[in-house]
């Protein structure tokens, strides 16, 4: 009873039954071991609009590299290479 009436809020929420396929990871596709700071072009695909570091859900980029990501993102804004919010 109790499955049947999660299935059905799940269907009004707009949620799919349809299993997503996960993104791959772009580092380890490139076989990369570490995300460098100073390569701002990349990083930038990881930095929302508003200057927030997205999540792993959205990048799809694996554990060990999200983090990677997020130590990079933080020391290209201490050097000023990327900016804290948006201007």
């Amino acid at each position: 009873m109790a499955q049947a009436r999660d299935r059905q809020q799940r269907k009004r929420a707009g949620a799919s039954s349809a299993p997503t396929r996960r993104k791959s990871c772009f580092f380890c596709k490139d076989k990369v071991d570490e995300v460098d700071y100073k390569n701002t072009n990349q990083l930038r695909r990881y930095v929302s609009e508003k200057g927030k570091i997205r999540n792993r859900r959205v990048t799809g980029a694996c554990r060990r590299h999200q983090r990677q990501v997020a130590v990079a993102v933080k020391r290209a804004r201490e050097m000023a290479l990327l900016p804290y919010v948006a201007s």
